[in-house]
Parts: structure tokens; sequence; C-alpha cells
């Protein structure tokens, strides 16, 4: 039998990401964090819901995070993270990082980095052109 070759997952910048993207892994600090939605099981869901936005960011730049549930716990201010297989979220025409079922949320030891805090690719706005041609 031959033997499979395992592949080291290859780590990315912020300032390489693009609108669209998935697959992503970063190694990035908690530059803040900002609960929006706490529901338990007296709320309008069956289940309890955790939601935050956090600024994360490297030494490249920052974007904004959206943590759900779990990932909520790993988001503390100041925290380094590694997030696997994440992708981009378009909302309101700006990027959002996000890590969904089949990412992972891993809390590292502290990078040596510091964070480049104004280049904020969040603020960015997009929109979506049709070419005919």
């Amino acid at each position: 039998m031959a033997e499979q070759i395992k592949q080291q997952p290859a780590f990315i910048k912020i300032s390489e990401l693009r609108p669209g993207a998935f697959g992503l892994n970063l190694t990035v600090k908690v530059v803040s964090s900002k609960a929006i939605i706490t529901r338990g099981r007296n709320g309008t869901q069956g289940r309890n819901m955790r939601l935050a936005e956090c600024l994360v960011g490297d030494e490249t730049g920052i974007v904004v995070f959206t943590a759900r549930n779990d990932q909520v716990d790993a988001m503390k201010e100041g925290s380094t993270v590694i997030l696997r297989n994440a992708k981009i979220d378009m909302y309101k025409g700006s990027m959002r990082l996000a890590v969904d079922r089949w990412g992972r949320v891993e809390a590292t030891e502290p990078a040596a980095f510091s964070v480049k805090q104004d280049n904020n690719l969040s603020l960015i706005e997009f929109e979506l052109i049709t070419v005919e041609e």
C-alpha cells in the first residue's frame, strides 16, 4: 500500500484576503471583541446561541471576525488564535472573516508580531458587477 503524504497547511496574511475566499488558514491576534447576541433556551430559538464581532489582525492588517457559540470563548482580547478552514463572508458589501462548522478556532501561544491597525480590510466596500459580452 502506498503511504499517504500529509500536506502542511498554507498560512496566509490578512492583506491577502479577497471576497469569496475559502479554505483559509491564518494566525491572528484578537484586537477587540464585542458580544452581539446571547440567546438562551428561553429566547426565540430552541438552542443556545452566542455571536460576537471581533477585530483580528496580523502584521499586514485587520479584519472583522464573526465568532459563533464556542468560538466566542477563544476570542479574548489580546489572545493569539489559529483560524483553520476560514472563509470570507460578505455583509453589506464589506468582508468579514468566519469559521463555520467545518473549520476550527484554536488558541495558541502569543505571537511575536504587532498588529497593523491602520489597514482595516472590513472598511473597504466591494460591489458586484456583471460584465456582458
